[in-house]
């Protein structure tokens, strides 16, 4: 039986320290990117220590940065990704100068708006979007047609579409407005266009959509493109951990975009 390596993987460690998140790292590896104490490396099949020189390119990486988290009221209109193969905007266009290197928890599509948690840690992204981690992510839908009380039943004992099959869907039917109804739904896992492809299982369209909660937290009144991070020890609450970070005094006020 052999002893376990000490340290932490490769990939993870570039991954807290900004430079990529685990996947992108170990591509950069397998790309002959990555140095370790001065020996090129093409495999993320290594572990290291705080002993080991690190570098990207040629640079040397930063110290890792304690997990941080923050809300990021997403507006229409943009993609959720680094890049975009069709030229879009992406979120990461619009953020403040500012931020550090972040990853999104999860995706809005590029119609949907509202609350969308960045983090500048790879274990913080992985851990809330488990489903298994419980959390609850709350939408306004508004909807077009006349719908009754009981028109979106069937969301909360779970459907299957195409093959698929959702889980059963939190629904309160808000009001109707015109030719519009207005619903709020819940999700405990958050699957490619869910809301949308759902509505259009039930003969509906949905021609909004706002995320108001990502478990705990709140979109409240963040405005449209502007930034807030967590505060540290309120994110060591909710991730369960027992040694807090240090408040940081960077975490207060909402950061405005970059284009405003």
């Amino acid at each position: 039986m052999t002893d376990t390596p000490k340290g932490d993987r490769i990939a993870k460690v570039l991954s807290r320290a900004g430079v990529a998140s685990r996947r992108e790292a170990e591509k950069m590896i397998e790309a002959g990117r990555v140095t370790v104490n001065g020996t090129q490396i093409i495999s993320p099949a290594l572990n290291v220590t705080v002993a080991d020189q690190i570098t990207v390119d040629g640079k040397p990486i930063e110290e890792p940065e304690q997990p941080r988290l923050w809300l990021y009221h997403k507006p229409v209109g943009l993609v959720t990704t680094t890049k975009d193969e069709k030229g879009r905007e992406t979120v990461f266009d619009h953020l403040p100068n500012d931020l550090p290197r972040v990853m999104t928890v999860g995706r809005l599509d590029l119609n949907s708006e509202g609350l969308l948690l960045l983090t500048n840690d790879g274990g913080v992204k992985r851990k809330l979007e488990l489903p298994d981690t419980g959390w609850t992510r709350r939408y306004r839908v508004r909807i077009k047609g006349y719908l009754k009380d009981d028109s979106l039943t069937p969301l909360t004992k779970g459907v299957t579409i195409d093959g698929e099959r959702f889980r059963p869907m939190e629904v309160t039917l808000d009001k109707q407005m015109g030719a519009n109804a207005w619903a709020t739904i819940g999700l405990k896992e958050g699957k490619n266009r869910e809301i949308r492809r759902a509505m259009e299982h039930l003969g509906y369209s949905v021609n909004r959509l706002i995320r108001i909660s990502y478990g705990p937290f709140q979109l409240r009144d963040l405005k449209a493109g502007e930034v807030e991070e967590i505060r540290p020890r309120v994110l060591a609450d909710q991730m369960g951990w027992t040694q807090k970070p240090k408040l940081s005094p960077k975490s207060k006020r909402p950061k405005r975009p970059r284009n405003s």
